[in-house]
């Protein structure tokens, strides 16, 4: 998967790239922009992966992908049951890359690891159904008093679910 940062002589190259590091900075990358698409992965596996509630990815043809930096660094974790490839920082755990057998010529990437634009907005959601039952849903939020910076739902009337024998 890796590929030099350095292109073959003749290989075509985007003018712009989007350069993505882990935390402890072992490990940096770069993408051509615009990265072929962005989502939200609500699934079980990717949000025990990254601790979240979800992961935002980008995903970039594997052609368009180098590695700049502390490949040796780069570890992996295969799940044959899921038929994908989870690679992450061993230095500092950083989830780095997500690959697919059903998508082999693409690489996913963690949105948060790019510190600039990747020239793609995240507008799908996927394994909504595995939502996690306390993810923040866009509730109305409000200041917690005494807090500065933090906010709340407070405790109120819940919406009642509507009546299913409704036509």
């Amino acid at each position: 998967m890796p590929r030099p940062a350095n292109p073959a002589p003749g290989e075509k190259r985007s003018a712009v790239q989007a350069k993505g590091a882990c935390v402890c900075g072992a490990v940096s990358f770069e993408i051509d922009v615009p990265a072929v698409w962005a989502w939200h992965d609500h699934s079980q596996r990717s949000r025990r992966a990254h601790g979240a509630a979800y992961a935002t990815y980008v995903g970039s043809w594997k052609s368009r992908f180098r590695m700049l930096d502390g490949e040796e660094h780069v570890t992996r974790y295969e799940d044959a049951e899921a038929g994908t490839v989870r690679s992450f920082c061993a230095r500092c755990g950083t989830p780095l890359f997500y690959e697919r057998a059903r998508s082999p010529k693409i690489v996913n990437i963690p949105r948060a690891n790019f510190a600039t634009r990747t020239g793609r907005e995240a507008r799908y959601h996927m394994h909504l159904p595995e939502l996690a039952d306390w993810t923040w849903q866009g509730e109305k939020l409000v200041p917690l008093k005494g807090y500065p910076g933090v906010m709340w739902v407070p405790p109120g009337r819940r919406r009642k679910p509507p009546p299913e024998d409704v036509i």
